[in-house]
């Protein structure tokens, strides 16, 4: 039986993939921002457990995970919570860009330090949920853009660092998916949002989970999911 830890499982991608592996009775820890999401989240999952860290404030995870217990073997950290804030770069203030780096980039960083021991044990996976936005940067999009890219960096240089450790990195990029934060999106742009036009969740977790069961023999490193026609 396999143990996880997700981010991002109280809605969209991550709480289908939540739902995939509680379904193959694998054990699930489930990052929650405050003791009240995380009380939903164990009602949502019964089973899980859960461990409470605010991705908005990345100092501060150390310090709380030091007053939690923590799995000791972990055979996923699948980093899958985001945010997003459109805007220009003429426009956009400092808020945006430091709560935009902070939940997508630096406290993945973080998470992924604090359970690397957990991970090394067993020659765990580290699977970084990125987006088209990582590969490609549009007007409008400069924040979030720049903590993807920054992401796919940071899984880039841990698959080097770790490989000899037996640790696989897998980053995965999907198109716009029909989740919250898609909706969000398209009210930020003014646009009205028609979940059929894009890409499921189940879909997108599909190919996490691909990644997470390909035998040992090899490691997918990258994987693009785009919409079908």
């Amino acid at each position: 039986m396999a143990a996880h830890l997700i981010t991002g499982a109280g809605s969209g991608i991550g709480a289908v993939l939540a739902e995939r592996l509680a379904e193959r009775g694998d054990d699930l820890w489930l990052l929650a921002r405050d003791a009240r999401r995380a009380a939903e989240l164990r009602e949502r999952f019964p089973g899980a457990q859960t461990l409470v860290g605010d991705l908005g404030a990345p100092a501060k995870l150390s310090w709380a995970f030091g007053h939690q217990a923590m799995p000791i073997e972990l055979d996923s950290l699948l980093h899958v919570a985001g945010v997003v804030e459109l805007g220009q770069v003429g426009e956009l203030p400092v808020k945006a860009w430091q709560d935009t780096l902070n939940v997508n980039l630096v406290a993945p960083a973080e998470l992924t330090r604090l359970l690397l021991p957990s991970l090394r044990l067993v020659k765990g996976h580290v699977v970084f949920v990125n987006s088209g936005a990582g590969l490609n940067a549009h007007a409008d999009w400069s924040a979030y853009a720049a903590s993807k890219h920054g992401l796919k960096a940071l899984a880039d240089s841990l698959r080097l660092e770790e490989h000899g450790h037996g640790v696989r990195v897998t980053s995965v990029y999907p198109g716009r998916t029909a989740t919250a934060m898609q909706r969000k999106v398209h009210q930020q742009e003014g646009k009205e949002y028609d979940a059929d036009r894009f890409i499921t969740p189940e879909s997108v977790v599909k190919a996490i989970l691909t990644a997470l069961d390909v035998p040992r023999d090899a490691e997918i490193t990258d994987i693009t999911v785009r919409p079908g026609s």
